[in-house]
């Protein structure tokens, strides 16, 4: 069932509700006011019920009975019970009923009777209520009729009013078939009116931007990627054919192309593990906890004294800690440590200072170009004068994607003095 149907039988559903309420309430009160008014003038003959035999007779039309306390009749032939002779003989009280009964044609009387107390008895004045009951036979055909013209008119205006309210999500619903038979994202639907189909449309527009940036970014992705593979697995290529000389080489020749596959294998290895790191971005499953931020880097200073020999590190370090993933934390710290320590001149200084949430990695290098500081963290980025030196351009974009997805941001800038600063911000629990 569509929902432009569902939203029809609703609204049927709802007025015909409401119709047969406002109905039946009309029903009865119209009911009560046609024999509230017969009870009054039965009552008022009630009062003066002689008057059917001695003069001018206003309530021509009733019956009257007279009944005496010792169960004498007068007056019109009508049926007496029990309980209108206990009227008579004081025993109750006066009291309406119905009751039917055949006129001289045989016709069926519908009779409305009224029995109260009189001096010497009581008087019982009936009228025939047949009029009533014609009445309210046309009050209940016309609300019904009136009934089943409003569900109809609502079932009508339902459909209209749905038809045009779910146009926009009919050029969603379209849209989006469209975009998941051509898998074109760039596709866009109109953002006009009000209310929440407006902002439905809005929304819908913004994820499917997103969805185009997210589907371009992951192509300029995998082109950079295979560009960046392509360099090292040609050189491995490339020594792998001359190593099927070996018999032509010298020991000294090919303990060089070993060397060499050695170097070229673990670049690979590193640009791969870099690759996978920025395709896994934010990994939802991955558990956060509390970090003591300034123990990790201790120990990754540490390992770059090891690492970097000819360095001097020097830290200063907090205590801070911070919520987030700790292989991610640690492999952010680790890629500003191997940075500082690539482009420092054997025998400088490193300085580490960690307070404020704020990680400082300052190194005694040729710095930043200004004009490479803007790209410094873009994926596949290397400046001109690193394109001599090992590497892949992914280790500061691992360091804004960890930075980004912990709440924070890195930035560079020319230091002091000389040489590169760089700003890893977190926020500390």
């Amino acid at each position: 069932m569509s929902l432009r149907l569902r939203l029809t039988i609703v609204a049927a559903s709802v007025v015909a509700v409401v119709v047969a309420a406002a109905s039946v309430t009309t029903y009865f009160v119209m009911r009560h006011e046609l024999y509230s008014q017969v009870d009054s003038e039965l009552a008022q003959h009630a009062q003066d019920p002689r008057t059917v035999f001695h003069g001018p007779n206003p309530f021509s039309g009733d019956y009257v009975t007279l009944i005496g306390s010792d169960g004498s009749l007068a007056g019109t032939a009508l049926p007496v019970g029990k309980g209108m002779r206990a009227v008579a003989a004081g025993a109750k009280a006066g009291f309406y009923q119905e009751e039917t009964v055949k006129d001289l044609l045989g016709r069926n009387e519908h009779l409305r009777e009224y029995v109260t107390a009189i001096p010497g008895g009581a008087v019982l004045v009936a009228r025939n209520i047949n009029y009533v009951d014609h009445d309210l036979s046309r009050l209940r055909l016309i609300l019904i009729l009136v009934s089943l013209g409003g569900v109809g008119v609502a079932a009508l205006a339902g459909a209209l009013v749905s038809r045009a309210t779910l146009a926009p999500v009919r050029r969603l619903t379209g849209a989006a078939e469209r975009i998941a038979e051509t898998g074109d994202p760039s596709e866009r639907v109109p953002e006009g009116g009000r209310g929440e189909l407006s902002r439905l449309g809005t929304a819908f527009n913004t994820m499917l931007a997103a969805l185009e940036e997210s589907i371009e970014t992951q192509r300029r992705f995998v082109a950079d990627a295979s560009h960046e593979l392509r360099t090292p697995l040609t050189s491995l290529q490339t020594n792998i054919d001359v190593l099927r000389q070996q018999e032509k080489l010298d020991p000294e020749a090919r303990e060089r192309l070993f060397a060499d596959l050695q170097r070229e294998s673990h670049e690979m290895r590193n640009l791969i593990a870099s690759l996978l790191e920025l395709a896994r971005g934010e990994d939802a499953q991955a558990e956060r906890r509390s970090v003591q931020l300034d123990e990790l880097v201790e120990s990754l200073v540490d390992r770059a004294r090891s690492r970097f020999p000819a360095l001097h590190f020097e830290a200063r370090l907090a205590p801070t800690v911070v919520d987030g993933v700790p292989e991610r934390l640690e492999r952010a710290v680790w890629n500003l440590l191997e940075n500082a320590g690539k482009w420092s001149e054997p025998g400088s200084t490193v300085e580490v200072v960690l307070e404020h949430g704020e990680l400082r990695v300052r190194d005694h290098g040729p710095g930043i170009a200004p004009e490479d500081r803007p790209h410094v963290f873009e994926r596949f980025y290397r400046a001109a004068a690193a394109r001599s030196l090992p590497g892949s351009g992914l280790g500061l974009s691992i360091v804004r994607e960890v930075a980004e997805a912990h709440g924070g941001s890195v930035s560079a800038e020319e230091a002091p003095g000389g040489g590169a600063l760089l700003r890893l911000r977190l926020g500390a629990s």
